[in-house]
C-alpha cells in the first residue's frame, strides 16, 4: 500500500501558527519524517516553531524548486512508493499556489498516490475574500515584470482585463513593493479600483480598497512588507 501526499499550510510570515493552522494539521504534521519543500533550512525552522522538540535529524527532505531538475523530482515520490507519507510544504501559505510543489502533486496523481490537501492560510485567497472584488470571476497573475517598461505595459493590460468586473490578483517581493505601487497610481486611471493587501494574518496587517484617486491622497509605504495587489474596474 502506498503512502499518501499532504499539503500541509504553514504560516504566512508571523510565528502565531496556532492562530492560523488548525490543530489537526499542526498534529498530523508532527507525524511526518518526510517532506518536500521549497527550502530546507525555512521547513526546519516552522517544524521547530510547532514542536521544539521535532526529530529533525529523523527527517528526510527533499528540496523542490526553480533549480531544482526534473530529473531528481521523480525520485521524491519513493518513499510513498513504499508506503510512507510524505508533506509538501511551501515557504509560505499553501503549496501549490506561486509555488513548485504543483509538479510533484501531478506526478503523484500520474503514479495513483492520494493527494490530500489540509486546511491553512492562503495570501491569495484571503486578499481576494477581504477586498470587496469579484470573487466569482479572477485571475492571479504571479509576479508582474521586473523592468518599469516591461511591469507598466502589463499593469495596463491586467486593468483593461478588469474592466468587465475580473478581479487581477498579482504580488511583488517585499523589496520591489514600493515601486510597484508607484506604478499603479501613475499608470491607472483614478476610478480603478485597488486593494492592497499587505501581511496578512500578522501584527502588521493592512488590508484596504480604495480607487486610484483616492491612494493618491494617501501614500502608504510598503518598504518589505509581503503584499497582494488586486485591480478591478466596475
Amino acid at each position: 500500500m502506498t503512502g499518501n501526499i499532504y499539503l500541509i499550510p504553514v504560516t504566512l510570515g508571523g510565528d502565531d501558527f496556532l492562530k492560523v493552522i488548525p490543530e489537526k494539521v499542526i498534529s498530523l504534521t508532527k507525524l511526518l519524517r518526510y517532506f518536500i519543500v521549497e527550502d530546507i533550512r525555512s521547513a526546519r525552522r516552522f517544524l521547530k516553531l510547532i514542536d521544539k522538540g521535532f526529530p529533525i535529524n529523523d527527517t528526510i527532505f527533499f528540496e523542490l524548486n526553480e533549480h531544482t531538475a526534473d530529473s531528481e523530482i521523480l525520485n521524491y515520490l519513493e518513499p510513498a512508493i513504499r508506503g510512507s507519507d510524505i508533506g509538501i510544504m511551501s515557504e509560505a501559505g499553501l503549496p501549490g499556489i506561486a509555488d513548485p510543489g504543483s509538479k510533484i502533486v501531478t506526478l503523484a496523481h500520474k503514479k495513483k498516490i492520494e493527494v490530500i490537501p489540509l486546511s491553512g492560510p492562503s495570501s491569495i485567497i484571503l486578499a481576494l475574500i477581504s477586498s470587496g472584488f469579484n470573487g466569482q470571476n479572477f485571475t492571479f497573475n504571479g509576479y508582474l515584470p521586473v523592468k518599469p517598461e516591461e511591469r507598466i505595459a502589463r499593469i495596463r493590460e491586467l486593468e483593461k482585463i478588469s474592466r468587465n468586473g475580473y478581479a487581477q490578483i498579482f504580488m511583488e517581493t517585499p523589496y520591489r513593493t514600493q515601486k510597484m505601487f508607484e506604478s499603479l497610481i501613475e499608470t491607472c486611471n483614478n476610478e480603478t479600483m485597488l486593494c492592497i493587501a499587505a501581511d496578512i494574518t500578522m501584527p502588521s496587517e493592512f488590508i484596504r480598497s480604495m480607487k486610484i484617486s483616492e491612494w493618491k491622497q494617501n501614500l502608504p509605504l510598503l518598504n518589505d512588507k509581503l503584499v497582494i495587489y488586486i485591480l478591478q474596474q466596475s
